[in-house]
């Protein structure tokens, strides 16, 4: 029989760095898990992406047991990693920023296909794009 689900909890977190403070322990201690497990976990598997803010869904149980799923990093860190920016655009249409290649794009596109709502490549390129535009960020 499958368990019951409490609740699902969706948090953008560090990577290698959950603790116990805001947001990770007020959103896990209202559902009585044990937050300094799940920060152990997290922080284990996600040592290697040092750097970047991953979202994070947490599944937690009935019975205060939890599972949790580590998604990709939001497009908008990619590119702003990629063009070596520190923030986007305030004026997206009117000033350019930053300058990726397309070979750049394919590169955040595969590596975000399997969260985004497209299975084809050429399509998630296309949404990449989007979003970089959207930053103020060429695409040459």
């Amino acid at each position: 029989m499958a368990k019951k689900i409490k609740a699902q909890i969706k948090l953008h977190i560090p990577a290698g760095q959950a603790n116990p403070a805001p947001p990770v322990g007020p959103a896990l201690g209202q559902h009585g898990v044990n937050i300094m497990q799940f920060c152990k976990q997290f922080n284990e598997q996600t040592k290697a992406k040092e750097g970047l803010i991953l979202p994070v869904i947490i599944t937690v149980y009935e019975d205060k047991n939890f599972t949790f799923i580590i998604k990709s990093p939001p497009t908008s860190v990619l590119l702003k990693r990629m063009a070596n920016l520190a923030k986007a655009s305030g004026q997206a249409g009117k000033e350019v920023i930053g300058k990726v290649t397309k070979a750049q794009i394919e590169e955040i596109a595969k590596q975000k296909l399997k969260d985004l709502n497209t299975k084809e490549l050429a399509k998630a390129v296309k949404i990449v794009e989007g979003t970089a535009r959207s930053m103020g960020i060429q695409v040459e």
